[in-house]
């Protein structure tokens, strides 16, 4: 067994100083530094945090790659830069494209998943659809020839990939899509919604357990019109948040995680040109430009980030002055228990699988571990 000994340990409620992680492909220890046994395999975190590692549940591509290519060498290379930013975890997602394409992007992503447990990369947990079951009045820069009514035989058939969808609680009235599709184990959030504050709650209480990147592509909170925002924050559902400091101002962080708590998601909602120069490039086919932190539609549509999940941490814990384990608990284990995995992952805790990140003081990666081997991160 492996020891992770120097570190400061991140832990899903405070941070440890003077222990050590034991682990193998799990975590099998954890116990003061004294208590390492003679002989064993140490790493030295060099004084660094030592902190589960990062999922995320809505990222369209990186790298140049896109989840919409419909192609698994897509998903490769997202997994593979992805791991340099301490994700060990994603869910590759889809646009709402032609339905043949999403299909392609489907089988993409299930030919790689078993494979993505030992690469050399982030693990692919499934495949989040964002769309096409949405709103036109709130389609943002999805594609509206290809939002459809829904169909959740579609979805529950392919619910061995698809874990996790977007849906506009208005296009499936009385709820029986999003019932149906919540039954039978898929996620669904409430997103690029125009819907009303009363039916946003009648639809989480019908099954609807997350709401996709708060405050945009939904009604906004109103005096006499609350809206979709409002239903997010107040109803027990979980909320994604995209904490680059654009997508939504950080003056309201603060509230947010005041209210959601441990119902609180970070996200990318990352687009293929992050990790790339800015410049113009295109997702699910619609030209882009990146321009640093904002992506935009030739319209000036805002359309997704380049934002890297460890810098969206720190963002959020210096904008909403919260303690580190905390903004680091949005990124780890709120989408484990989102995705009903937190009994495996996204904490540092005996018997959950050892995906770990030593980082510096910006958590930025140092050394990072998916069920206990080593990536590489050159």
């Amino acid at each position: 067994m492996k020891y992770i000994v120097n570190g400061r340990i991140v832990l899903k409620d405070r941070i440890l100083e003077g222990f050590a992680v034991g682990f193998d492909s799990r975590i099998r220890d954890v116990c003061p530094e004294t208590a390492v046994p003679a002989g064993a395999e140490r790493t030295d975190a060099a004084g660094g945090y030592v902190i589960p590692g990062l999922i995320d549940v809505h990222i369209h591509g990186y790298l140049g790659a896109d989840t919409s290519d419909g192609e698994p060498e897509s998903i490769r290379t997202m997994a593979e830069g992805l791991i340099r930013n301490g994700v060990t975890a994603f869910l590759p997602t889809s646009m709402t494209i032609e339905r043949e394409r999403i299909d392609r992007s489907i089988a993409a992503v299930r030919a790689v998943m078993d494979e993505s447990r030992t690469w050399n990369g982030a693990a692919v947990l499934g495949m989040h659809a964002e769309g096409p079951f949405i709103s036109k009045a709130k389609k943002g820069a999805q594609n509206e020839a290809c939002i459809i009514p829904p169909d959740p035989d579609w979805m529950i058939a392919n619910r061995d990939v698809v874990r996790y969808i977007t849906v506009a609680p208005e296009v499936d009235p009385g709820f029986a899509a999003i019932r149906r599709m919540s039954e039978a184990g898929i996620v669904v959030s409430m997103g690029h919604t125009n819907t009303d504050f009363g039916t946003a709650m009648a639809a989480a209480a019908a099954g609807v357990r997350s709401s996709t990147h708060l405050f945009n592509a939904m009604s906004p909170i109103d005096r006499r019109a609350p809206g979709v925002a409002a239903a997010a924050l107040t109803a027990e559902v979980y909320a994604e948040l995209i904490a680059d400091t654009f997508h939504v101002d950080p003056g309201l962080y603060p509230l947010i995680a005041r209210m959601k708590g441990d119902r609180l998601v970070l996200i990318t909602d990352c687009l293929p040109a992050g990790g790339l120069a800015p410049g113009t490039y295109t997702l699910g086919g619609a030209r882009i430009i990146a321009d640093g932190i904002a992506c935009r539609l030739e319209d000036g549509t805002v359309a997704g980030s380049i934002l890297r999940l460890n810098r969206g941490v720190m963002n959020f814990c210096r904008r909403a002055d919260v303690p580190l384990w905390q903004a680091v608990r949005c990124a780890s284990l709120n989408p484990a228990e989102l995705l009903r995995m937190g009994d495996r992952k996204g904490s540092v805790e005996i018997g959950k699988d050892a995906d770990l990140v030593i980082t510096d003081n910006e958590l930025e990666p140092r050394r990072v571990f998916v069920g206990g081997a080593e990536r590489d991160l050159s």
